[in-house]
């Protein structure tokens, strides 16, 4: 990698030197993957000889954070323009696979094949979004940024929109979006940390935060991009492993995307199998009672709070008395112990554990059927109705939201000021879709493969015969993972397994019955994945604060070395909070993704798109346009998400809160159009920009025309 950190800095660069830079980068980035694939091996043969698999664990955590830290390390740089867009001299083709490894974070990597998982058909929607918002980017963002050359999203808010204070309401946006999103890269990172080592997932957080900093804190955009090419290198080795594995051991084809269609459908008979399965009625029958009993208590608390105490207090009165076995006293004074506090906290819990009851009061643990379109029957009763026109409109909006979003997101659109042409810009487009194309399209085929795993191989086996995986997973977090035999027949049932999404692409090649290697590899490429984004989004924070706050609003002849280190500085405090935060495990990883797409969305997409091809789109258009727009989707979501409502105390029922029943995800479906048309209405009402700044408009968008 020494080749890497040798390059001399600056932006213009000869064809020749250009293209000798880019051979370099092919022979290095050449034997470093030969180099990956050789140390797995190596490692595969080493367990077959004995090697323990918490080393193997061990082994993969530190040789893989050593790697991107020496990359780190060698690119370190005080160097203001290869600190903040690596010298804009990154070859499109490896700018899309920074790109691509910046975009893959925990949640395409660890959660998107899990909600496919979960929800079937209507896990899809990640996928059009996530991968229709890179044709918005091509199209209508990443090129005309790219010509406007500033460093960062506040930088070209504030030089179009005429001063400090589109800069600074820009600035809140980039760091409220990038630090809800980077909190959501460290929980991922906790969580494989946790399952590669085994520390607890406090310490596993701040194992893997090493990784992150040592990286973006030594070179800025320099050590972050080529770190980024070596991590998708890894991440997407990872992730194709074991699905091709699984398929062929299920269908003898090695290409998982072309067998999906013919696994879905022997998914469906599945499916059917269960729901018809008297053994799985049992377990829908014994989790109604639950959510029957409980319904009972929630209607008198006190009563029923003070029965369960009294009848708690007594077994432990009556074992003492009877001089019963320690272990019988001490399991006894547990469930005593583990009783609410008070009403409140009774209520509170029961309330929680009735909803978790009834909904796995239900066919298929839950779960829709995975070829289901939208739940609900359009053709049904006037609720199935509603039903599935509600749920119809969800996955539009979400595919809406995260297509804006990912055309506003500013640790990606900051990669495309790297690029050392306008021309590369939109061929580095194309290099990402491609790149995010592979695991993409390869996540559905995921998902229905470790399906089919688990209705075929899992349903039906005895308890004390279960595979390890599922022991090992219970260990690591088992909210995540927990089987419970609840109709007592020693057999398992689908619905007495709890599964999260978040565990399903780490535990694949457990469940392939691959060895312990390949699981080992595969944290390590979801490790990439979550490391790859949150050194993107802690650099997108710390330079929002150093370069457009610090700079450009309160020290323009501070020099280089000041601003860098300052960024530094930052980046390190920043990362600290969010991996405190990530420890308090707010909310799910794909949630915490889910609002920054759609915060990003309402808060930069309109004054981006209306700041390029509108020129008469004003300063205080777009101020208030970003104010009004991020402003509704953060109160949407304040109302009716679970952890924000009770963050703000909110009381009020949820359905009285929501519009047309849009989930709290998708709230950037209402905060776009407001900040589109405040933006429109304010500028029409207000004096039209200065001449120099429709020039500058109309030149980056035809520059041909200006130049007549």
């Amino acid at each position: 990698m020494a080749g890497l950190a040798s390059e001399p800095a600056g932006g213009v660069f000869s064809a020749g030197s250009n293209a000798a830079f880019k051979k370099q980068l092919n022979k290095v980035y050449g034997w470093y993957t030969g180099g990956f694939l050789v140390f797995v091996v190596v490692l595969a043969i080493l367990e077959q000889l004995g090697l323990p698999k918490a080393w193997i664990g061990y082994i993969f955590l530190f040789a893989t954070v050593l790697l991107y830290a020496g990359i780190g390390i060698m690119s370190r740089t005080n160097d203001a323009a290869e600190y903040y867009v690596a010298g804009r001299r990154v070859p499109a083709i490896y700018n899309g696979m920074a790109t691509g490894a910046d975009w893959m974070s925990a949640a395409s990597f660890i959660g998107m094949a899990g909600t496919l998982y979960l929800t079937g058909y209507g896990g899809l929607a990640f996928i059009m979004g996530w991968t229709g918002g890179y044709c918005l980017v091509a199209l209508f963002l990443a090129p005309y940024l790219r010509k406007f050359g500033q460093f960062t999203i506040p930088d070209f808010l504030g030089a179009r929109y005429e001063g400090n204070i589109a800069r600074f309401v820009g600035i809140i946006i980039a760091i409220f979006v990038s630090f809800v999103y980077v909190v959501a890269q460290i929980y991922g990172v906790g969580l494989i940390t946790t399952r590669l080592t085994g520390v607890d997932f406090s310490i596993g957080i701040f194992l893997g935060l090493a990784g992150i900093l040592v990286c973006s804190f030594l070179g800025g955009m320099r050590a972050v991009t080529w770190t980024q090419v070596a991590q998708y290198i890894v991440l997407i080795i990872a992730y194709m492993i074991p699905v091709v594995w699984l398929s062929v051991r299920q269908t003898g084809v090695p290409v998982p995307q072309l067998v999906y269609g013919y696994q879905l459908q022997k998914v469906t008979e599945a499916e059917q199998r269960l729901i018809d399965d008297p053994k799985e009625k049992e377990v829908i029958a014994a989790f109604k009672a639950q959510a029957d009993a409980l319904a009972e208590k929630l209607k008198d608390v006190p009563a029923a709070l003070a029965a369960e105490r009294a009848a708690a207090e007594q077994k432990v009165a009556e074992l003492r008395a009877a001089n019963a076995p320690a272990d019988q006293i001490a399991a006894a004074e547990k469930a005593l112990a583990s009783l609410p506090k008070d009403e409140a906290a009774a209520k509170e819990a029961w309330t929680k554990a009735k909803a978790a009851a009834e909904a796995r009061a239900k066919p298929l643990a839950g779960m829709p059927r995975h070829a289901q379109q939208f739940a609900g029957d359009p053709n049904g009763d006037e609720k199935a109705r509603k039903t599935f026109e509600e749920s119809r409109r969800n996955f539009l909006a979400l595919v809406f939201c995260l297509m804006v979003g990912t055309a506003a997101l500013p640790h990606i659109l900051m990669r495309y000021y790297t690029t050392p042409s306008v021309k590369e810009a939109r061929q580095s487009v194309g290099w990402s879709l491609f790149f995010i194309f592979l695991l993409y399209f390869t996540a559905p085929a995921l998902a229905v493969l470790v399906k089919y795993e688990v209705f075929s191989v899992l349903v039906g086996t005895p308890f004390d015969k279960l595979p390890a995986w599922i022991a090992n997973w219970s260990k690591v977090d088992p909210g995540l993972l927990s089987v419970t035999d609840v109709n007592k027949d020693g057999i398992f049932q689908l619905g007495e397994m709890r599964i999260g999404g978040d565990i399903i692409v780490l535990a694949t090649p457990e469940i392939a019955g691959l060895p312990y290697v390949i699981s080992g590899m595969v944290a390590a490429g979801g490790l990439a994945a979550a490391l790859s984004t949150a050194d993107g989004l802690l650099l997108t924070i710390a330079n929002a604060l150093s370069h457009d706050l610090y700079y450009k609003m309160m020290d323009p002849n501070a020099p280089t070395a000041r601003r860098v280190m300052i960024s530094k500085v930052l980046l390190l405090v920043v990362a600290l909070l969010a991996a405190y935060v990530a420890s308090q495990k707010p909310a799910d990883i794909l949630f915490l993704v889910s609002a920054a797409f759609s915060l990003a969305a309402a808060g930069f997409f309109p004054a981006l798109t209306l700041g390029i091809f509108w020129k008469r789109a004003t300063k205080w258009g777009a101020i208030l346009g970003m104010i009004a727009g991020f402003g509704v989707t953060f109160y949407y979501m304040a109302t009716t998400q679970p952890w924000l409502r009770s963050v703000f105390g909110v009381t009020s029922p949820v359905a009285d809160n929501m519009w047309w029943g849009i989930q709290p995800i998708s709230a950037g479906i209402f905060g776009v159009p407001v900040g589109f048309a405040v933006i429109i209405i304010v500028s029409l009402l207000t004096p039209a920009p200065k001449r120099e700044i429709q020039e500058l408009v109309e030149h980056v968008r035809y520059p041909n025309l200006a130049k007549a």
